[in-house]
């Protein structure tokens, strides 16, 4: 069983089956996914569009519902004698379930670390005890866990294979594909990939993109997840005039001139390649609140984690507004030396994620496992 419950999730978790069933053609995968995971031959017993939950109210609120699911989930390990489990970040259920399920027997990795080493750090205790081994994609992730003798290993980031193996359309195909201006460079908008996200982050962030797009003769590309009705995009945009894209998020990443992008996965895969962008993060008062109280940490973006300092701007709660997010935009876009610096130090993030196949090395920790070794 694998339990994924976010976006980013599904992405990792569908390139680890492919992995295992490269391993155990024969493998029987079911769990919690999205259409990757479900494609890539997992069965789904509850899709992450369900699971999409952002914050303590959030949570609180569906608290039925997630008990609910921590009983399928349960009642299947047991009846279909599940040997292993894995769990994909998302911590706020994986660690509430995983004691239940350790305490059946069944031996369970934790594969895409929650960011404890950045809050939360007393959690760690649980994953010592109820995680059997940590599977983990930074090495300063394996550092962290080493010092509180936790099963550890270090496998390399899946974004390294998966960018270098996406199949990228040239800039005119995208820009043709699009129906875009080709005499105007992109502006891609990230806001996010549940609806409360979008909510509290879309409706200054698309007047900004209006702002920067009108100076600086830009064409504003907003990437709707899966998860997200377009209609809540153009309600809230209202007659703003932008571009709606689903599905080509690499290859507006890599053709984008600039990008304002949610605080996530998307801020790596920017990183990656080496797009300057602004980082906007907001969630509910009291969510935000706790969270702050238990930061060990300066920043938010990966990207900027990984680096040791902000090259991308963060702008957070109440700075998420657009005179804020329009000049950071305009400081960087307006200085030619200051946009390829930032581009310079965003090569540094590929040095130190590891070599392409952190899949497969994952997989064969799992598959390993399952027979013994």
């Amino acid at each position: 069983m694998i339990i994924a419950g976010e976006v980013s999730g599904d992405m990792h978790g569908s390139a680890l089956i492919k992995s295992i069933k490269e391993l155990e053609p024969n493998a029987n995968i079911c769990g919690i996914g999205g259409n990757l995971m479900q494609s890539a031959g997992m069965t789904l017993i509850y899709h992450i569009k369900d699971m999409a939950f952002l914050g303590f109210v959030e949570i609180i609120k569906h608290l039925p519902f997630i008990k609910r699911v921590q009983k399928d989930l349960l009642k299947r390990i047991k009846n279909e004698n599940i040997k292993e489990v894995v769990l994909i970040d998302y911590p706020g259920f994986n660690l509430n379930i995983a004691p239940k399920i350790k305490k059946m027997g069944v031996k369970v990795y934790y594969y895409i670390s929650p960011q404890i080493w950045a809050w939360g750090q007393g959690r760690v205790k649980k994953i010592k005890k109820y995680i059997d081994k940590m599977i983990v994609l930074f090495p300063f992730e394996k550092e962290f866990y080493e010092k509180f003798n936790v099963e550890v290993e270090y496998v390399g980031h899946p974004l390294i294979e998966r960018i270098q193996e996406y199949n990228f359309l040239t800039k005119e195909e995208l820009l043709k594909k699009l129906n875009l201006k080709q005499s105007k460079e992109i502006l891609l908008v990230m806001p996010g990939s549940r609806d409360q996200e979008v909510k509290r982050i879309f409706p200054e962030v698309i007047k900004a993109a209006k702002l920067i797009a009108d100076k600086y003769k830009m064409n504003i590309v907003v990437a709707c997840s899966e998860n997200i009705n377009e209609s809540l995009l153009k309600d809230i945009a209202g007659n703003m005039e932008f571009t709606i894209s689903h599905g080509n998020n690499y290859d507006l990443i890599n053709h984008a001139k600039f990008g304002i992008i949610k605080s996530g996965t998307s801020t790596l895969e920017s990183g990656l390649m080496k797009l300057p962008s602004i980082v906007v993060y907001k969630t509910a008062g009291l969510t935000y609140r706790i969270g702050k109280a238990l930061a060990k940490i300066n920043n938010i973006a990966m990207a900027n984690i990984i680096i040791g300092e902000t090259v991308f701007p963060e702008l957070i709660q109440s700075d998420v507004n657009k005179e804020k997010i329009f000049a950071e935009a305009d400081k960087i876009l307006s200085d030619e030396s200051l946009y390829i610096k930032i581009k310079g130090k965003l090569s540094l993030i590929k040095e130190k994620l590891g070599s392409p196949g952190a899949s497969k090395r994952a997989a064969e920790i799992i598959v390993a496992g399952y027979n013994g070794i």
